[in-house]
C-alpha cells in the first residue's frame, strides 16, 4: 500500500520513492510508488501532474486502494526517483479548494443551503447549492470568508473513530461511517474531505465571489481564490483602465459613463433611422416609369425600408424590382416585386444564378445571396 505523504505534509513538493509496478496502459504507463505526495483525483479536485525523475505525470488516479501515477514514459521496478510536483498548480489547487470550504461552510450556517455540487476546473471553482442565494447575502458571505483568510486559522483534519463519528455534526455529500477524514476550520466548517489543503487560512489569500445563476431549483457560484483571484484583479484592473481613459471617465464611474454612451448611441440611432427612411422615401419618389428591371443596392437598409422601396420601383417598372442592401463581404438581403412576372416560379432560378436562397409570393420573394454586386447587376439587366 503506498505510503500517502499528502495527508503527512500537504506541503511536500518534493520527495525520494521506490517504483512497484509500471504498466502500460492506454498508450501510458501507470506507475505506482512505495509513497507519494501526488494527490490522486477525489473529492472535487484533479489529480496532481509532476514529473518522476525525468518523466513527466500527466495524471494521478486511484483505484481499489492504489495510487497509479499516470505517466508519459516507463520506470524500472525497484528504481528510485526524485519526485517533484508541479507545485503552483497543486498549491492553487488547494487554495481554492480550502477557499470552497470557507464559503461552503458559511452558507450552509447563515442560510441553510447544502453544497450538492462543486468543480475545481482550470479557470475557476463552481459550487452548487441547494437553494437560492441573492447578491447581497453573497456579498455578505464573501467578506465573512475574507475576515476568516485575515484571521490566519489553523487548518485541522481528523480521522475520528466509528464510535465518535456519529456524534459530529459536519458537512457531506455522503453517508460515510469508516475511514472518514474531517477538514476542520474552526469557526467556519468541519466537513469530510479526501483532499489535500492549506495549513492556515492566511495561505488562501482573497477570496472572491466572481459570478452566480440560477440553477436546477438552487444556485451556481463561481469563485476564485488566492494566485488566480489576484491575476483575475489585475486584468480586470487593466481592462477598466482602458475603459476609464476611453470615457474619459473616473474607473469608479465607468458604468454610469457607458450608460450614457448606450443612450446616445440609442438616440442617436433612432435618429439615423429616420434620416434614412426620409432618404428611401425621396429616392423612392425620384424613380421613373421604365420598360425593363430595376436593380437597387442601398446600405443599412431594414425589412420595412427595402419592402418600401421596392413597392415603390415595382410601380414604375414592367419587370421586376430588386432591392438589395449589404456588401460583397458580407452577402447581400433581398427583396424582389413585381407586378407581371411570378416570381414565386422564378425565385429558385435567381437564388441558383446568384448564389442565394429564399421564397415568397407571386407578388414579391426575399432572402439572401452571397454573388457579388457586379454579378447582381449584369443578372437583372
Amino acid at each position: 500500500m503506498t505510503e500517502k505523504l499528502y495527508y503527512k505534509d500537504s506541503h511536500i513538493s518534493s520527495f525520494e520513492a521506490k517504483v512497484i509496478s509500471c504498466v502500460e496502459k492506454d498508450g501510458c504507463w501507470s506507475v505506482e510508488l512505495d509513497r507519494t505526495a501526488f494527490f490522486p483525483e477525489g473529492g472535487g479536485q484533479p489529480g496532481d501532474t509532476g514529473l518522476l525523475g525525468s518523466v513527466r505525470v500527466l495524471d494521478t488516479q486511484e483505484a481499489d486502494g492504489h495510487i497509479f501515477h499516470v505517466a508519459d514514459s516507463p520506470l524500472e521496478v525497484g528504481l528510485s526517483v526524485t519526485c517533484s510536483l508541479d507545485w503552483d498548480l497543486r498549491f492553487r489547487r488547494m487554495q481554492h479548494h480550502t477557499g470552497e470550504h470557507i464559503v461552503s461552510g458559511l452558507i450552509h450556517s447563515l442560510c441553510g443551503f447544502d453544497n450538492v455540487g462543486f468543480h475545481l476546473g482550470e479557470d475557476d471553482v463552481t459550487m452548487d447549492f441547494s437553494g437560492e442565494l441573492t447578491r447581497d447575502e453573497l456579498d455578505r458571505v464573501e467578506l465573512l470568508a475574507n475576515e476568516a483568510v485575515y484571521k490566519d486559522i489553523p487548518i485541522v483534519t481528523l480521522f475520528p473513530s466509528p464510535v465518535s463519528l456519529p456524534r459530529l455534526s459536519y458537512r457531506s455529500k455522503l453517508e460515510l461511517t469508516e475511514n472518514v477524514r474531517l477538514v476542520r476550520i474552526p469557526g467556519y466548517d468541519l466537513c469530510a474531505c479526501c483532499a489535500p489543503h492549506v495549513k492556515r487560512t492566511g495561505e488562501i489569500g482573497m477570496i472572491k465571489l466572481t459570478d452566480f445563476m440560477r440553477h436546477r431549483g438552487g444556485v451556481r457560484v463561481h469563485l476564485l481564490a488566492g494566485l488566480s483571484a489576484f491575476e483575475d484583479c489585475r486584468v480586470k484592473y487593466k481592462n477598466i483602465s482602458a475603459i476609464s481613459a476611453a470615457l474619459s471617465a473616473p474607473q469608479n464611474d465607468t458604468a454610469n459613463a457607458v450608460d450614457r454612451i448606450k443612450k446616445e448611441l440609442a438616440d442617436a440611432k433612432q435618429e439615423a433611422v429616420k434620416l434614412r427612411g426620409d432618404l428611401i422615401s425621396l429616392k423612392a419618389a425620384s424613380l421613373k416609369e421604365t420598360d425593363g428591371n430595376i436593380c437597387l443596392f442601398e446600405p443599412g437598409l431594414d425589412t420595412r425600408m427595402m419592402r418600401d422601396l421596392c413597392n415603390a420601383g415595382t410601380a414604375v417598372c414592367s419587370g421586376v424590382c430588386a432591392v438589395f442592401t449589404g456588401s460583397d463581404i458580407g452577402g447581400y438581403k433581398y427583396i424582389i416585386g413585381s407586378r407581371t412576372t411570378d416570381l414565386r416560379e422564378q425565385a429558385r432560378a435567381i437564388n441558383e444564378a446568384l448564389s442565394g436562397r429564399g421564397g415568397g409570393s407571386p407578388e414579391m420573394i426575399q432572402g439572401s445571396v452571397s454573388a457579388p454586386r457586379s454579378e447582381i447587376e449584369q443578372f437583372f439587366k
